[in-house]
């Protein structure tokens, strides 16, 4: 991870019409932020101030440490419906210290690059989270739609109207931004019956302040928050690396997501060293401002300042804001997040592909929980991958003059090791030669296959000779093998 001036300062200023770009986008994300660290906030059984300060503190920290420019990180629901028993039987002065616990373990994968297990999550899984995040986006502002006046319909068709028709006039102000002005301004002068942020919860007051959490530090402390910590870091990770390479592409841009999972770290400790809660990337803010044209660290960096100038200097204002303005916002994200070309993709794509994005999707739905979705996505292509590459396998049996040649092509290891006994014939007192040069052996599995296998033809009278070895399967074969070693070391056996 080496650190590349230029390329750092060109990441936030690319530009005279970027930065405008980038501060407009930033502001559309801050307004957009509130209602979700209010409600994040109640998920997790704290204050809404605790979210708030934790997105002011992780937006301004990531935006500065952070490997994706552009990406928007704050406090989640992810992180938050892990945490509400841990503020419920210890309170929140836990919930600091686990956070902070979390921020270091986060940084340790980063510094151990775990971000690399990325390389195990296929196309499918990441469209089915796409997927499934923007189902989740829409059913969150259900709420905002059940039960309300006829006016606050009327302001939402006119905010999506405002977003989708007005850059077809001009793109120079962000429409989402545009949107919210326009419909605050009609709400607040009409005085419509509408919700408002400030129905939400209650705004803070003032700047947060640097504050140790107030915990014993014992081993008995560490005992509680230590399993808090590991999943949130781990969900925090797995959120924001899958975003990461979401943002990748609609930027078509890359990222450095060891740098990511360490800023993600240190953004964590900065907000609970300022009374915030965890957080981790936000697929849906992280949309709006990449659509609003944000791309550098300058709109991540505003995101968070303009947040705190909202909650510290027009706190009375911005409680007025009618709620209809931003679910008309997240509204567009979830129309612009959700892969339609998957659902077409269904019949052209293999039906195990398919499959696995479909199960991604419903799993996400039914739990809410992102990385059980993404879990079991994984899983399942893991298991159809390892019936594809077992399919991939065969063994010809050639009689001779001479003997007996069984020639083995593909991949032999845990999950083919059955059908690679069964292919071997109980052959008598005549030479067997078991060819592997079109072969590889992958696992112990596949050793201890061939070893039974020569041990069983032995055992009834037959001169075993097994050739064709590549180097990497003999290597494992001179480690792991009981009855023979490929000779490979003496340059016997050809390889």
């Amino acid at each position: 991870m080496t650190f590349d001036s230029i390329s750092y300062r060109r990441q936030w200023f690319g530009g005279a019409a970027q930065i405008r770009r980038d501060i407009l986008a930033g502001i559309v994300v801050a307004l957009a932020l509130i209602p979700e660290a209010i409600g994040f906030s109640i998920i997790a059984g704290v204050d809404p101030r605790i979210g708030l300060y934790a997105s002011v503190a992780i937006a301004i920290t990531i935006a500065c440490i952070g490997g994706r420019p552009g990406m928007i990180s704050a406090a989640t629901a992810a992180v938050a419906v892990l945490v509400g028993p841990l503020v419920r039987d210890h309170g929140v002065e836990y919930l600091f210290a686990a956070t902070i616990l979390m921020g270091l373990i986060q940084i340790a994968a980063g510094l151990l690059r775990l971000d690399r297990v990325m390389q195990f999550v296929s196309r499918s899984v990441i469209t089915g989270f796409v997927n499934a995040l923007a189902i989740l986006i829409f059913l969150a502002q259900l709420p905002q739609l059940i039960g309300v006046t006829w006016h606050s319909y009327a302001l939402i068709a006119g905010g999506l109207a405002i977003i989708y028709l007005l850059p077809r006039v001009t793109r120079a102000v962000p429409s989402p931004l545009v949107a919210i002005l326009v419909l605050s301004v009609i709400s607040i002068a009409l005085n419509l019956p509408v919700n408002t942020v400030g129905d939400m919860g209650k705004l803070p007051e003032g700047l947060p302040s640097f504050a140790w959490p107030q915990v014993p530090l014992t081993l008995d402390t560490l005992r509680i928050i230590l399993p808090y910590a590991l999943t949130m870091a781990a969900v925090g990770l797995l959120e924001s690396l899958l975003t990461a390479q979401i943002v990748d592409d609609m930027t078509d841009s890359d990222s450095d997501k060891r740098q990511e999972c360490a800023g993600q770290g240190g953004a964590n400790i900065v907000a609970a060293l300022f009374g915030g809660m965890g957080g981790c990337a936000m697929i849906g803010q992280s949309v709006i401002n990449v659509t609003s044209g944000g791309r550098g660290r300058l709109s991540t960096f505003v995101a968070g300042v303009f947040l705190l100038f909202l909650l510290a200097v027009l706190g009375p204002w911005v409680g007025r804001v009618p709620m209809p303005a931003l679910v008309a916002v997240m509204i567009m994200v979830s129309i612009g997040t959700f892969s339609w070309n998957s659902l077409a993709n269904l019949r052209r794509h293999p039906p195990t592909s398919s499959i696995v994005m479909l199960v991604t999707v419903a799993v996400v739905v039914a739990t809410r929980d992102l990385s059980l979705g993404v879990l079991a996505g994984v899983l399942l292509s893991g298991v159809f991958f390892a019936g594809k590459v077992q399919r991939m396998f065969a063994v010809e049996r050639i009689v001779g003059d001479g003997g007996v040649t069984y020639r083995v092509t593909g991949q032999i290891f845990f999950a083919s090791v059955d059908r690679f006994r069964r292919a071997f014939a109980v052959e008598g007192a005549v030479p067997v030669t078991i060819d592997v040069a079109a072969a590889h052996f992958w696992d112990i599995s596949g050793v201890d296959a061939l070893d039974k296998i020569i041990a069983r033809l032995r055992r009834d009278g037959a001169e075993v000779t097994v050739a064709g070895y590549n180097r990497a399967s003999a290597d494992l074969v001179d480690r792991f093998a009981l009855h023979d070693k490929t000779g490979v070391e003496l340059g016997i056996v050809p390889h």
